[in-house]
């Protein structure tokens, strides 16, 4: 019988989520849903000094507007918690014991200070120290010590840690689901700490417990965790369990290609690398992204469908996910492509519904008396009609107004730039003349009114860059904006020639 599939998203909570953490969860997430699977969420807080107040609130808060939420973890038990590591620890000491009843694993009483002395009596000599086969018999360990020492050594408090015991002179033989088939010589691998001083394990011995007991048939996760396959591994075979599949993502790299993308990066470039907002640092929530457009960019990153088809809806990249696809090499982060998926979001919704984000956005970002303003002068039709005309420009919502502020409000000052290159000295005559021209128009819906003035142009025998640049400018306040007429049409007649008279007293 085929088990059911299990996988993981375990982080530490010592600070905000980076989009690569987010990405991990999401392939997570879209092979568990694509295989009738659990998507688990398990916090690994073994590392207390290292725990910061508010980060898991902050992880679960974006996987949920991430849209990609866990089945199991922290408030939803399901028969394999607790899910948070601290909850674990008494689980812990009797499977460190177990290795070292198997002799599998060793006491090692070494002090940091005789540790440092090593490293740095290595490092003068121009080597680097390595605590395994070749010199574990020379330090301060139960392999070196008499058992009668090593009992009373431990009955005395003395401080010590739990060292798996790498057997020497093996080939391990190692697969992962992205990476293929990898050989390791167990000669280059360290004893590895499974259990320190303070009675706590470390991410090695209680990650390798805990995907064993809740039953974890895939891990997923980052590159960085491929060194640690080797030892893993052989903590499975030491137990006598079966191991999971293994698959290692590739990194997310700087947009220059370069190393792996980070805070910095960010800060420099100017994007976000957090879901949400962190202390300081901007998420994409509040940057003004669509969930649906980050969950499509981070699944881009390092994933191809091995096709064309760049825009998925959560339900296609489930549909279409496989580890398979998944490229060994590092992906390009490109801040201008994530707007471009948020671009693509915003054209995918409707008017109304960006009306009623546009107005939400107003609130926040205009003084509350202009904002008010807006609010009560014009009604939800205009509003729509008017994110109609501008969508098409705007990569985020929070563009809307700068896109379209003509609408609601007359220009008060006007481009300095444009206004030496449109304005003429016939310009005021040309436009006086405009002005009577639309006085006289009863229809005044952006077709007739285009009709009108374009025969009129003929008639008069003028370029219509002398008399439409100029229109622009003296409606709009910049050389900005959708089709003339439709402005004209949204603010009406009064409201046009209004605006026409006052850039001819300011500018004309």
């Amino acid at each position: 019988m085929t088990k059911k599939v299990r996988v993981r998203f375990a982080p530490s909570p010592t600070g905000p989520l980076h989009i690569g953490g987010v990405r991990t969860a999401l392939f997570n997430y879209l092979y568990a849903k694509k295989n009738g699977g659990d998507f688990i969420l398990r916090i690994e807080d073994t590392d207390q000094n290292r725990y910061v107040e508010g980060a898991e609130d902050y992880i679960v808060e974006a996987l949920n507007w991430c849209g990609i939420p866990f089945d199991e973890g922290p408030g939803k038990e399901s028969g394999f918690g607790p899910y948070r590591q601290s909850e674990r620890k008494h689980l812990y000491r009797q499977y460190a014991d177990e290795l070292i009843n198997k002799g599998k694993a060793y006491y090692a009483f070494d002090t940091a200070e005789k540790l440092d002395f090593h490293r740095k009596d290595h490092e003068a000599k121009g080597k680097t120290f390595i605590y395994n086969w070749h010199n574990r018999l020379k330090l301060d360990n139960s392999l070196s010590l008499m058992p009668e020492e090593v009992e009373k050594r431990i009955t005395d408090g003395e401080n010590y840690v739990v060292r798996f015991l790498t057997p020497p002179d093996e080939k391990l033989h190692l697969k992962d689901s992205i990476r293929g088939n990898i050989e390791i010589d167990t000669n280059v691998l360290d004893d590895k700490v499974l259990f320190k001083s303070d009675g706590m394990p470390t991410y090695h011995l209680a990650n390798i417990v805990d995907d064993h007991l809740m039953e974890i048939t895939h891990v997923i996760r980052g590159e960085e965790w491929l060194p640690s396959l080797a030892l893993h591994q052989q903590l499975y075979d030491a137990f006598g369990w079966e191991a999971p599949e293994f698959a290692h993502l590739p990194l997310i790299m700087k947009p220059t290609g370069k190393g792996k993308l980070s805070k910095r990066d960010g800060e420099k470039g100017g994007f976000p690398v957090f879901p949400l907002s962190w202390n300081e640092s901007e998420g994409y929530r509040e940057a003004g992204y669509f969930p649906e457009a980050v969950v499509n960019f981070l699944a881009m990153l390092g994933w191809n469908p091995g096709t064309e088809q760049e825009l998925f809806s959560l339900k296609e990249l489930i549909e279409t996910f496989s580890i398979e696809r998944v490229n060994k090499s590092g992906a390009r982060f490109d801040p201008e492509k994530t707007k471009w998926y948020n671009h693509q979001y915003l054209q995918g919704k409707s008017d109304a519904e960006l009306a009623n984000l546009f107005i939400k956005d107003v609130r926040l970002s205009l003084p509350s008396r202009q904002a008010s303003a807006v609010e009560t002068s014009f009604n939800d039709a205009y509003i729509k009609k008017v994110v109609g005309l501008i969508k098409e420009r705007a990569n985020f919502v929070s563009d809307f107004w700068k896109l379209s502020d003509y609408f609601f409000v007359a220009p008060s000052t006007y481009n300095e730039k444009a206004s030496k290159k449109q304005v003429k000295e016939d310009t005021p005559a040309i436009m006086e003349s405009l002005i009577t021209v639309l006085e006289n128009i009863t229809d005044f819906t952006p077709q007739n009114v285009e009709t009108i003035v374009k025969s009129w142009i003929g008639e008069q025998e003028l370029s219509f860059g002398k008399v439409m640049p100029p229109l622009r400018l003296f409606l709009v306040g910049d050389m900005k904006g959708p089709h003339i007429f439709d402005i004209m049409g949204m603010i009406g007649k009064e409201e046009s020639i209004a605006r026409i008279r006052k850039a001819l007293e300011v500018i004309g």
